[in-house]
């Protein structure tokens, strides 16, 4: 007698998180998962070091006022990376708050990429255009959306494959159980990432959930669930990309849980020292993902002076345009609170801009 569809074990994850390159740059052998070209692996560790520079550089930029916010992916990058490099051109990216390497990593100008997070009112870029969703500020709604698009790419016939990004948080929110549901039940070709990364601003995964990991989620839901770790790109662009191209052909939804660590504090205005230990994060940093690519890349004799400093370069002037566009002052109309509201403008907001035009008017008057 068949074992009933609860039972299917080949929707478990591992027992221990997929690893290609370990924590010395040492290739490993994995009986699925292949480590990516050399080539492959370049680009990623090119990309790297460009999104360590943003992470120092937006920190800069908030230390100067001019950014209003910033959450850092420092020591995530690797996650970041291999999210942007899984897709094809014509799918989707439904990135977080936290994300702003992986958006840039797939084509957003930096200028563009940093509006939202200096304060200003719109996103920066054109989601259509670059096929990434605005960066979402509350937990997991952004779940939603992505299967949204999934489900009417499903419908109209395409090949689109969505990946949707979400912290260890966000798991908490009722909008996550919602979104998987949903992706399951109608097989929509979603990919949902969670960068877990011990905590959710104070609160430790151990309070987050009990489950043996936030991988063994999906099951409940019917659909496969893989832990990979993290740190490695290598790994992460192979069990990512296993998992696009099998949404893309047919296979339904995937959750895939990266497991990594938040090495800065959670944005500028939390102080991370209240709730962990330097020794914690130390710890980490014996983990980093640029000093495992780089290893890995001077042993196989693919990485030299040359290729390092184009990529220290390319680096730097991706910061030098973050500095460039964050430091112009900026002018905005004050009728854009009103201007876009709705397709057209109602008497209650004709009534609003009138009130405060007359209060600027006096207070241009009386200085």
């Amino acid at each position: 007698m068949d074992a009933p569809d609860a039972l299917r074990t080949d929707l478990l994850p591992r027992e221990h998180p997929v690893r290609l390159i370990d924590e010395h740059g040492h290739l490993t052998e994995d009986d699925r998962y292949a480590a990516p070209p050399t080539e492959r692996l370049l680009e990623a560790y090119g990309a790297l070091v460009r999104g360590r520079r943003i992470n120092e550089q937006a920190n800069a930029l908030v230390r100067q006022g001019r950014l209003a916010v910033y959450p850092s992916s420092h020591g995530q990058e690797a996650c970041e990376v291999a999210a942007a490099l899984a897709l094809r051109d014509g799918d989707w990216l439904f990135p977080t708050y936290r994300d702003s390497v992986a958006v840039i990593t797939r084509g957003v100008d930096p200028e563009e990429a940093f509006v939202l997070l200096r304060g200003d009112w719109h996103a920066g870029f054109d989601p259509r255009a670059h096929r990434i969703a605005p960066h979402a500020t509350p937990l997991a709604t952004q779940l939603l959306h992505a299967v949204g698009v999934a489900f009417a790419a499903k419908s109209r016939g395409e090949d689109t494959v969505v990946l949707a990004m979400c912290g260890d948080g966000a798991t908490s929110e009722g909008d996550f159980h919602e979104a998987l549901n949903f992706a399951a039940v109608f097989h929509v070709p979603v990919v949902f990432l969670v960068q877990n990364n011990e905590f959710a601003i104070s609160v430790p995964l151990s309070r987050q959930t009990a489950a043996p990991s936030l991988a063994h989620k999906a099951i409940g839901y019917g659909m496969p669930g893989q832990r990979v770790d993290g740190n490695d790109v290598a790994a992460l662009l192979a069990v990512l990309g296993d998992a696009v191209e099998n949404a893309r052909e047919g296979g339904g939804p995937a959750l895939i849980e990266a497991h990594t660590y938040r090495m800065q504090a959670h944005t500028n205005a939390d102080d991370d020292t209240r709730y962990r230990d330097r020794e914690e994060v130390r710890a980490w940093e014996e983990r980093d993902p640029l000093r495992r690519m780089r290893a890995h890349l001077l042993a196989e004799g693919a990485l030299d002076d040359a290729t390092e400093a184009a990529f220290a370069e390319e680096a730097e002037r991706t910061a030098t345009a973050m500095r460039d566009a964050m430091n112009r002052e900026v002018h905005p109309d004050p009728e854009d609170l009103f201007r876009f509201v709705h397709a057209e403008r109602t008497p209650q907001l004709d009534a609003q801009w009138a009130q405060l035009r007359d209060e600027l008017a006096r207070e241009e008057a009386g200085a």
